[in-house]
């Protein structure tokens, strides 16, 4: 029975002055006792809302009871239905606008808190993952390709690899993972304790994984198609392409993009002294943009020892980061200069960055995304003083791809065009999450991975239906 009278379970955090100099986890999650308790609030609505709202649909309120009755593996199991990464998802994914943002505790009282019941149970299973017995599917006699070995690549590979389908991941860079690995930071997502071991799960099916692969120059999609033999292409490469403000002073040396100074801190590990990764931070960093790559961006130059600002032309109700990453970041010090554009980044005798030339702003009208639009004020310009800009304006799909694979079609914003499903202007190639999207969530990119396997799977059957009746025509 729901006991929906008791608040919702507090979770543990690392201390905001001592988390800010280093990239151990902030949060500490659930332990066994909490996440019942948690799961205990649960009212399990006759038509949950959580569900419809989720980009997977998974069965919350039913994982939520095996959770709430000590039945860990049954809870994961009824995740694992829908979701192949629900570590990270419970980690990274905005639930406060999507499953608890629609939970109906949430009315009159705090909302169950799904996410962290996600990752709690997400991590049971990988710290058990050695009991349960490797089960891998039965092959149909058919491949898929996969391009990306981010969430839409790894949900896709993933789905796929149960339905008996050989399927082979190919990466560009040299670890798997995708934005999971370059794009988030360590103190969000753990690497090696829950993103490699997630990894591993779907590599347990079967899904095999290259990387050092750049496919439109180490191979390509007509030669996956052709010489080696794939039956389907599925692209989902993200969106690595950062974009930039076009003012003046962009060139100058310490302007960097979100993509590169996360890349080199994540990825390549330069916050560690064991590894010789170049990055610059000097004593002060304005970051420019604020979603969440921009939280994440601020929150590392902080920990690498710098004064870290945000910098945004709207008010802080615009933001479009998670609420919680905007309150961990207040919490660590970050500093707010909300209602605030760059027009110019100011150079020093050497060409180094010595400053930001900025205006003020007001919100006028509402724009076509539904926010108010930011106005300059006349006169009002100013400098911040500082050693590194990094820009977090957002992301576009690579256009190698669509460059070297004749008639895939994208759209004006340069991502790749496919319908709801996936399928793309190519017959055989299909595609989904930020390729397509543009930048977005790692739940979304996933739902798309999901989508496109259904599609894949729906299109190789049915050319193999064509081919039956030709090949008994043929025989007799």
């Amino acid at each position: 029975m729901a006991n929906n009278r008791i608040p919702r379970v507090p979770v543990r955090e690392q201390d905001p002055q001592v988390r800010a100099t280093n990239f151990d986890e902030v949060c500490y999650g659930y332990n066994a006792e909490e996440a019942m308790l948690e799961a205990s609030r649960c009212l399990h609505c006759r038509n949950p809302r959580c569900v419809t709202a989720c980009p997977v649909n998974i069965d919350i309120p039913d994982f939520i009871a095996a959770l709430h009755a000590g039945e860990f593996r049954r809870a994961a199991d009824i995740i694992a239905r829908d979701s192949s990464l629900p570590s990270i998802c419970g980690r990274v994914c905005p639930q406060e606008t999507q499953c608890e943002g629609s939970c109906i505790l949430g009315i009159k009282s705090e909302p169950v808190a799904i996410g962290k019941l996600e990752r709690f149970v997400g991590d049971w299973k990988l710290d058990h993952a050695d009991e349960e017995p490797l089960r891998t599917p039965q092959r149909n006699g058919h491949r898929v390709a996969v391009i990306g070995s981010g969430p839409a690549g790894l949900a896709c590979a993933s789905d796929l690899a149960k339905a008996g389908y050989e399927v082979k991941i190919f990466e560009a860079l040299h670890k798997a993972g995708g934005v999971l690995v370059y794009g988030i930071p360590e103190f969000r997502l753990p690497k090696e304790r829950i993103v490699a071991r997630e990894i591993a799960e779907v590599k347990r099916l079967g899904v095999e994984i290259e990387t050092d692969v750049i496919v439109g120059r180490t191979l390509t999609i007509d030669s996956l198609l052709g010489e080696e033999g794939y039956d389907a292409v599925f692209i989902g490469s993200g969106a690595g392409l950062p974009r930039f403000m076009g003012i003046p002073g962009e060139n100058l040396n310490g302007v960097v993009s979100a993509n590169e100074f996360l890349t080199r801190t994540n990825l390549m590990k330069a916050y560690s002294e064991q590894y010789d990764t170049p990055i610059y931070v000097g004593r002060r960093v304005v970051v420019v943009g604020g979603g969440n790559v921009a939280m994440d961006a601020v929150r590392t130059a902080k920990r690498l020892g710098a004064e870290a600002t945000i910098v945004y032309r709207r008010s802080e109700k615009e933001l479009p980061a998670r609420s919680e990453e905007v309150h961990h970041a207040r919490e660590e010090g970050i500093l707010f200069r909300m209602l605030t554009n760059p027009v110019e980044v100011l150079a020093d005798e050497k060409g180094w960055v010595r400053g930001v030339r900025c205006v003020e702003m007001e919100l006028g009208e509402p724009d076509e995304s539904g926010r108010r639009s930011p106005v300059v004020k006349p006169g009002s310009e100013f400098d911040i003083a500082c050693d590194v800009v990094v820009m977090a304006l957002g992301t576009s799909p690579n256009p190698l791809l669509a460059a070297t694979t004749a008639g895939l079609e994208t759209t004006r914003r340069g991502c790749i065009a496919a319908d709801e499903q996936g399928a793309t202007s190519r017959e055989g190639v299909f595609a989904g999450g930020d390729a397509v999207t543009g930048a977005a969530t790692v739940i979304l990119a996933m739902g798309a991975g999901r989508k496109a396997a259904k599609a894949i799977d729906a299109y190789i059957r049915g050319r193999e239906a064509k081919q039956e009746p030709a090949t008994q025509t043929a025989r007799q």
